[in-house]
């Protein structure tokens, strides 16, 4: 688990990595020997916050149109010289904790986004002697305290999706799972928090560790399952949560 240069050699792309748990996952990534495109939406400054960082590439596209995926595999492939690698966390633009009303519209989408995407990238990660997709969950610090029949069906979307593309992959040995992420602390977290202050005393509370978690500790599993030590794990899900006291 220490060896820094797990992953040298490897090409990851990262979705979503401007800032938060995507940017952690970057740069976990690369300081275990990876070469990362780091990808976020336009006008987030992707470009220039990783314009120091040595083996990452910020890059700008479209992450909200399914239609758009291929051309961002492409722009991948060609930037990366490869793919092995894919870690899929859509942007989550919400201005209000998310309930069972705006949950079904988010699932579509996210649905849409990822199979999209993992369609476009399998061609090359059947090239991969390591390939690997990673799927983030929705964060629970952005559904409402009373909503934890929404966290749950999030979830198991997500799992039902991942476990059927790790049917359809396992074969080309490339391996597919997720991470649920519990409470944690990220600028869309900070900004759901501002606004409703009792939200994150709910999250503390709903942790047996009695804390928020922070990006890197979401980037430290994602680091596992991108390596070989999870070469025969497929098709299952982590919680990330600190343990949880309630639904």
């Amino acid at each position: 688990m220490g060896d820094p240069l797990r992953l040298y050699g490897l090409k990851a792309l990262v979705l979503n990595a401007g800032s938060g748990i995507g940017e952690a996952v970057a740069r976990t990534l690369v300081k275990h020997g990876a070469k990362v495109l780091a990808v976020d939406t336009r006008n987030s400054g992707v470009e220039q916050h990783f314009s120091s960082v040595k083996g990452i590439t910020g890059f700008s596209a479209n992450l909200i149109d399914a239609d758009k995926m291929p051309a961002l595999i492409e722009d991948a492939r060609q930037k990366l010289g490869g793919l092995d690698i894919l870690v899929n966390d859509f942007p989550l633009v919400i201005d209000a904790p998310i309930d069972g009303d705006k949950l079904e519209r988010l699932l579509q989408s996210r649905a849409a986004l990822t199979m999209s995407i993992c369609r476009a990238a399998l061609p090359h990660l059947k090239n991969s002697p390591a390939g690997r997709i990673i799927n983030m969950g929705f964060l629970r610090s952005c559904f409402a305290p009373g909503a934890a029949e929404a966290s749950d069906r999030a979830e198991q979307d997500l799992a039902n999706l991942t476990r059927a593309l790790a049917v359809e992959i396992g074969e080309f040995g490339i391996t597919a799972n997720y991470v649920q992420p519990g409470g944690v602390m990220t600028p869309a977290s900070r900004d759901l928090f501002r606004k409703n202050p009792t939200l994150r005393d709910h999250c503390i509370q709903g942790s047996a560790a009695r804390r928020l978690g922070e990006p890197v500790d979401i980037a430290k599993v994602a680091l596992f399952l991108a390596s070989d030590d999870a070469v025969f794990v497929s098709g299952t899900g982590i919680a990330v949560d600190g343990g949880r006291t309630h639904g």
